[in-house]
Formats: C-alpha cells, sequence, structure tokens
C-alpha cells in the first residue's frame, strides 16, 4: 500500500504593517510667507511711506510706530496670556520720562540744569536721582530695565496671589493714575502738568532738522519690525504655547507641574520693557513727554487698538492701534467734542460683534468660502485628525 505523504503545511504571509506618514507640516511655505510678510512691511516702511508722506505726516507715522509697540506687548499679555493690562501708560511714562531726562541734561551742557527748574526757582543744584541720566550708558538701559523692573515687583506681588480678571485690571489702572499725581505733585524736578518739554537734540543731532526728524523715524520704524520678529519667535516657541495654555486653563497648567505665576510674569514683563522702549523713542519723534500722555486715558486707547486690531494675532494690534491713532487724529481735527464717544462705539461694536477683531474678518471669509465649497462638493471639512494605529497579529 502506497503511503500518502502528507502536504506541507501552507505558511501564511502576513501582511506588512501599514505605515501611517504623518502630514507635512506647512514649514517651509509658511516660514516664504512670513519672509515675504516682512519684506513687505519693511518696503511699506522704509520705501514708501517717506516718499508719499510729508515730514510732518512722517512725524505723525512715527508715533503711530510707537503706540504699535506698546500695542504689541500688551497683544503678548492680554492677547496671549489673558492679562487685560490696563496701565501700560505707567511702563510707556518711565521709558519716556528716562529718555526726557537725558535729552534735557543735554540740552542744558555739562554742570548744567534743565530750563524748567531755572524757571521755577525751586532747586539750586540738579537732584540726586537726576544725575545718573547724565550718562547715555545708564540712561539708554534704563529706559527699558525700569519699566520691566517695576513690572516684575509689581507682578511678583500679584500673580503670586493669584489676583486676576478684573482685579488685576482695576489694580494696573489704579497704578496709572498713582504715577500721574505724583508726577503732577513734584513740579520742581517732573515739570508738573507740562511734563518735560522743549527737547532739542538727540545724541548730538539738532531734532528741528527735517533730516534728523527722518532718521529718528527710520529708528522707529526699524525698531518695530525688530520686537515684530522677536515677538513671532516668542509665541511660537515652547513658551508662547506654555502662555495660552496658562490663558485656556490655569488650573490645568499648574496640575502639570508647571506655575503659572511665573509664566504671567514673564509675559507681563517683556509687555513692560515693549512699553518703556516705545516711550523713550516717543520722546525724540514727539518732543515732549508729559503725565497727560501716560495716564488711565492713554492706557485705556493702547487697549482699544489692540482690540479693535485683534488682541490674538501678530499683525492685529499693531494695525489696530495704528488705524485708531490714525482715526483719532484725523476725526478729532474734524470733530474735537464728539471723538471720545466714537472711540468707545468702536470699541463697543468690536467686542459686541467682532471679538477677534479686524484680523477675524480674513478667517471669517475664508471659513465661509470653504465651507460653500464643502457643499457644492457635498461633504464637509474635518474638523480633526485621527491617525488610527494598523495592529498586526501576533505570529
Amino acid at each position: 500500500m502506497t503511503a500518502v505523504t502528507p502536504a506541507p503545511p501552507s505558511i501564511a504571509v502576513e501582511p506588512a504593517p501599514t505605515r501611517v506618514v504623518p502630514p507635512a507640516r506647512p514649514g517651509g511655505r509658511f516660514r516664504l510667507r512670513t519672509a515675504a510678510g516682512f519684506a513687505f512691511g519693511a518696503a511699506l516702511l522704509f520705501a514708501v511711506a517717506p516718499l508719499v508722506l510729508s515730514d510732518f505726516r512722517l512725524s505723525l507715522l512715527a508715533k503711530y510706530l510707537c503706540v504699535a509697540m506698546v500695542a504689541i506687548g500688551i497683544g503678548i499679555a492680554w492677547g496671549r496670556g489673558g492679562m487685560l493690562t490696563l496701565g501700560q501708560g505707567v511702563f510707556f511714562g518711565l521709558g519716556g520720562y528716562a529718555m526726557a531726562m537725558h535729552l534735557k541734561l543735554a540740552d542744558a551742557g555739562p554742570g548744567g540744569m534743565p530750563d524748567f527748574m531755572q524757571l521755577y526757582g525751586q532747586l539750586d543744584e540738579l537732584p540726586l536721582w537726576w544725575r545718573p541720566f547724565a550718562s547715555p550708558w545708564f540712561a539708554l538701559p534704563a529706559t527699558v530695565l525700569l519699566p520691566m523692573a517695576v513690572a516684575f515687583g509689581l507682578g511678583s506681588l500679584v500673580f503670586r496671589r493669584r489676583v486676576r480678571g478684573a482685579y488685576f485690571a482695576i489694580l494696573s489702572q489704579a497704578l496709572a493714575a498713582a504715577l500721574v499725581i505724583l508726577l503732577i505733585g513734584q513740579q520742581g524736578t517732573t515739570g508738573g502738568t507740562n511734563g518735560l518739554t522743549d527737547i532739542k537734540g538727540f545724541f548730538g543731532y539738532d531734532l528741528d532738522d527735517p533730516v534728523n526728524q527722518r532718521m529718528v523715524y527710520f529708528i522707529i520704524a526699524g525698531t518695530l519690525l525688530v520686537l515684530l520678529a522677536l515677538t513671532r519667535q516668542l509665541i511660537r516657541s515652547r513658551y508662547g504655547e506654555l502662555l495660552t495654555a496658562v490663558r485656556d486653563g490655569e488650573e490645568r497648567v499648574r496640575f502639570l507641574g508647571y506655575d503659572p505665576a511665573s509664566v504671567k510674569l514673564v509675559a507681563y514683563v517683556v509687555a513692560a520693557g515693549m512699553a518703556g522702549l516705545a516711550g523713550a523713542l516717543f520722546v525724540p519723534a514727539v518732543g515732549i513727554i508729559s503725565p497727560a500722555l501716560i495716564g488711565i486715558v492713554p492706557s485705556i486707547e493702547f487697549v482699544i487698538g489692540v482690540a479693535v486690531g485683534g488682541r490674538a494675532t501678530l499683525l492685529g494690534p499693531v494695525l489696530g492701534a495704528v488705524a485708531v491713532a490714525w482715526a483719532r487724529t484725523t476725526l478729532s481735527e474734524r470733530f474735537p467734542g464728539t471723538w471720545t464717544y466714537l472711540q468707545g462705539l468702536l470699541f463697543v461694536v468690536v467686542v459686541a460683534f467682532l471679538p477677534g477683531g479686524l484680523a477675524s474678518l480674513w478667517a471669517l471669509a475664508r471659513r465661509r468660502d470653504g465651507g460653500a465649497e464643502s457643499r457644492r462638493r457635498g461633504w464637509l471639512p474635518l474638523t480633526r485628525r485621527r491617525v488610527e494605529r494598523t495592529e498586526v497579529p501576533a505570529a
């Protein structure tokens, strides 16, 4: 009998595991768009504006750009960190007074006293706390470091005690009112309500010369672009993501092991440094710094510009601050008694009907166009992406 040889068992070939390729991030395209945006802004500020605008309008634009620097800091603190800062005029004023004190001493000459001290006749010699500002090596860093030091001291006390929301906004606003009262009360050393005026020179350059005024404008425009670039790197860094997380869920961030007070403190100090730098550059652009420019009303106007432009974006605060400042100058010339009401109405309309500011109009338009295209094709865009794992059965 013939033996039947059993057939060899068939070898099951396992399918190769499916490799899930994550979607490519559009990093190169995004960087190209960012570089193109900065190039367009540089061309607009350095080439188009000086050719189109007169010397007077160009000096006004320099003033608006200083306000835009303050708005960038508010965008970091409020837009990314959720801290409604109604007292940025304090840091703007500290930087402005530090720069103005140095320029007034430079105009007075070695051993001289500012003209307003001689006019009031209350002092026989320069006060001790004025003397360090005669050196540019002290005055220039003080325009940024002094506001940052004040912000660090205040923020350390406030954030450690978990003061936030409306209470933090009211506290920052009270600080601005206190600084104004202090400056007005010290007329012999701060100029009182008049402030520090009639600033003629800027590190050896005559500010009455239109060429030097243009040089000041170019310095301000270049500083604004540098601040925008640094802010972009900050908000796209790990710290920027952590700051946004603190804004959206502070208790969750604390549960994960981070200190929300330290995160918010850094943003608050950075915003104060930007405001101080803006105040320092505002002085040679305008030639004056006074309590009327740093009180409660200017601080609220800073916030209005950020809200109108879009506090959660990079360019929104800049464009909103410039637009509101330009509207204030233009409309106040035609309607001197009604501009304040128009400004308040603009703020209410934006907050009520466009919380994202003017910068959100582009996103809303793209979302509406995308929704219409999706409905036309019969499908809806995905709201989230899910990556499913392919399980390989064990051999």
